[in-house]
């Protein structure tokens, strides 16, 4: 009901929309972020995550709905109802860090406290421990202009955290390092978040971000949520042709139902007259024959050249390009329909440009999409 927060939720979407002039840059929008949890908002540029960040935080007003906080209302034009970011007492970590250089690290990391009006020795004891927390003990005096991108991104998030929100907000927050840095701070994040217990809204277009620091993921576009859940879920079981073509890559082939085999809910005729058998859980509803159709397959769960032609569900196709990646090969493998797709094949055996080889597709592990886009 609206204006009601669950027992497990620390932040509540209800029903929020923010326009700019005729454009919705969120429309909608509902969620709960539920204590202790990491819920990411994932999505191209413009799809509205950061919008929903700031108007989390207070920087930018709802125009519909309302947001509650910690069990009460902190935006709601209807009931004339905001409450301003510095009374909201959530953390915040930007992509930009915002290290003042005037500053020393000390300094940066006590502004909360200081601007709250607390006491000097309590100031000085949690600037040392929350800098102890992420390893920068002994950096008190350094300037902020010292620092490297990674020493400047834990200076932002010990000041998000020193004033113990409940809510830590964080927009893309590795988008400026390099990658082995980014692997390493993802790792460092989800460690701490644990050892603290705060829950956190992340917002990123990175799916790998997204899929390892999650306990869910909220996929958006165009300002709405396309799906919410578990990176599990949200990756073994798409909602959408969106959520499926954002999050990692698949395979895809088009074809035409045909009449179910015994014991299957459904078999697809792909072009040469190939047939491909659909099965599992998600495929127990009945299908009309005739119909044209997409089959969709995550590549890791294709197995090649293990199976021989005329096995049930086994493509023939042929190595186009051939990459060595040190650990794997990746290859440009062309599809019985003439499309190509990337897959990574094993160092175990050698491998050609040109060779035929064999896909088998599992049925359990095949995704079954309408023509009008419905899984």
């Amino acid at each position: 009901m609206l204006g009601m927060t669950g027992d497990a939720d620390v932040l509540r979407f209800d029903g929020v929309s923010r326009r700019f002039g005729d454009f919705a840059a969120v429309d909608n929008v509902s969620f709960g972020l539920r204590r202790g949890e990491v819920l990411t908002l994932l999505g191209p540029s413009g799809c509205g995550k950061t919008t929903t960040l700031r108007m989390t935080i207070g920087l930018e007003r709802t125009d519909a709905g309302l947001i509650m906080y910690r069990g009460r209302t902190v935006d709601s034009r209807a009931e004339r109802i905001f409450v301003p970011p510095d009374k909201r007492a959530m953390g915040m970590v930007f992509q930009s860090y915002a290290i003042w250089p005037h500053m020393n690290v000390a300094e940066n990391v006590a502004f909360p406290l200081r601007a709250a009006g607390a006491k000097r020795e309590t100031v000085d004891a949690k600037v040392r421990a929350f800098l102890e927390i992420v390893g920068l003990a002994g950096f008190e005096t350094r300037s902020g202009m010292q620092l490297s991108g990674g020493q400047q991104q834990r200076v932002a998030v010990a000041r998000g955290l020193i004033g113990e929100p409940d809510v830590l907000l964080m927009d893309e927050p590795f988008s400026n390092l390099d990658a082995r840095l980014r692997d390493q701070m993802r790792i460092e994040i989800k460690l701490l978040q644990r050892r603290l217990g705060t829950s956190i809204l992340f917002v990123t277009h990175d799916q790998t971000e997204a899929l390892a620091l999650s306990d869910r993921i909220a996929v958006m576009r165009a300002g709405r949520i396309e799906q919410i859940g578990t990176p599990q879920e949200l990756y073994d079981r798409p909602a959408t042709p969106f959520v499926r073509d954002f999050l990692g890559q698949t395979i895809q082939l088009d074809g035409e139902t045909v009449d179910p085999i015994p014991g299957l809910s459904c078999c697809v005729r792909l072009a040469g007259d190939t047939k491909l058998e659909a099965g599992g859980l998600d495929h127990r509803r009945s299908h009309v024959a005739g119909r044209r159709c997409r089959i969709s397959i995550r590549p890791e769960a294709v197995e090649i050249g293990n199976a021989t032609i005329g096995e049930p569900n086994t493509l023939a196709v042929t190595i186009d390009t051939l990459l060595f990646l040190g650990a794997h090969y990746e290859a440009v493998v062309k599809l019985p329909d003439g499309s190509k797709t990337v897959l990574s094949l094993p160092r175990s055996r050698s491998w050609q440009e040109g060779e035929t080889t064999t896909l088998h597709l599992p049925a359990a592990a095949l995704q079954l999409w309408d023509g009008e886009g419905q899984a």
